[in-house]
């Protein structure tokens, strides 16, 4: 019997959409969605997210046994308009913060960067 990474997988391969782009709209990595693949147990969570891009319902996929350690009666009963508008635009904005902070902190390096340089043209050429 497979497990849920490897049922995981399969609808993935199934849904005809592309590992570049689950990814991209989960926010992970490659190396991250293929060491889910491996794993016997995945969060709800992030079935439900996959489950949403991929236009796959995971609770039928799923043992009853499986099932337990994953509340799909909550998935039952979401609507259209929460599947495709509010996992994402909270994704999204946790993504342009995360997006505003890595650059934020790359002006931070380059500005110190450039004051170094100035610091040592002032060293080895002297002030004009």
């Amino acid at each position: 019997m497979p497990h849920q990474g490897q049922i995981l997988q399969e609808a993935i391969k199934s849904s005809g959409v592309s590992i570049t782009h689950l990814v991209e709209e989960l926010g992970i990595t490659r190396p991250t969605i293929y060491r889910k693949f491996k794993e016997t147990t995945i969060d709800y969570n992030f079935v439900k997210q996959v489950g949403e891009i991929i236009g796959h319902d995971f609770s039928e996929d799923f043992t009853p046994l499986q099932q337990s350690s994953l509340p799909f009666v909550q998935s039952a009963t979401r609507t259209p308009a929460s599947v495709t508008v509010t996992p994402r635009v909270t994704q999204s904005q946790h993504a342009d913060n995360e997006t505003g902070n890595q650059l934020l902190a790359l002006q931070t390096k380059y500005i110190t960067l450039l004051e170094a340089y100035n610091a040592l043209l002032l060293k080895v050429y002297g002030p004009k």
